[in-house]
C-alpha cells in the first residue's frame, strides 16, 4: 500500500501544518503552481515528491517538474497536469489523449476548487485537492490524502487546513 498526500496551488506559501498532515504518506504529489522552490524544496526533503509546473510557475520549477507526469503507483495508471478540467469539461489540450489513455486516476489543480469526481465513460476517478495557498478566491485551504493499493483507491480524507 502507498499513502499519497495530494496538494496544489500553494503559490508559494507551505502551511506547516501540511507536514503533520502528511507525517504518514509514503509520497507527496503535488499538482502544480508551486510558487517557488522552496515549497518544492521543503517537501522533497520531507518525503518523495512528484509534481507538476503550473500556469504560475517560474523557469526554476518548470526546469524540475513536468507539465505532465504520467506513471504507474501499484497498479494504477495516474495522470497529473496542472490545467486539466474535469469529467464532461476537459481541458482542450488533454482532452482526446484522456479519452484515449484512459488513466485509473487523473490528478490537476488551477480551480482552486476541491473536486472528487469519478468519470465513468473512462472509468477514472478525478481529483483536484484544491487550493493550499493563500493567494485566490477560494475560501479554506485544502488538501487530499488516500491509499492506493494493488489497483484499489482507498481511504480519501478531504483536510481543511483553515480559512484562506
Amino acid at each position: 500500500m502507498t499513502r499519497i498526500g495530494l496538494i496544489s496551488d500553494t503559490h508559494s506559501y507551505l502551511d506547516d501544518s501540511v507536514f503533520k498532515h502528511f507525517e504518514n504518506c509514503d509520497e507527496i504529489w503535488h499538482a502544480g503552481d508551486f510558487g517557488d522552490s522552496k515549497v518544492s524544496d521543503a517537501l522533497a526533503e520531507f518525503k518523495p515528491l512528484k509534481g507538476v509546473y503550473g500556469n504560475i510557475d517560474g523557469r526554476e520549477i518548470r526546469s524540475q517538474y513536468p507539465e505532465d507526469l504520467k506513471f504507474i503507483c501499484e497498479d494504477v495508471k495516474v495522470w497529473m497536469t496542472h490545467i486539466g478540467g474535469y469529467p464532461g469539461k476537459y481541458d482542450g489540450r488533454i482532452r482526446s489523449d484522456i479519452l484515449l489513455e484512459k488513466p485509473d486516476l487523473f490528478i490537476c489543480g488551477h480551480s482552486h476548487i476541491l473536486k472528487v469526481i469519478y468519470d465513468k465513460n473512462i472509468t477514472c476517478l478525478h481529483l483536484n485537492p484544491g487550493a493550499a495557498g493563500k493567494y485566490g478566491w477560494h475560501k479554506v485551504r485544502t488538501l487530499l490524502r488516500f491509499c492506493i493499493s494493488e489497483d484499489k483507491i482507498l481511504n480519501l480524507e478531504v483536510i481543511e487546513l483553515a480559512s484562506r
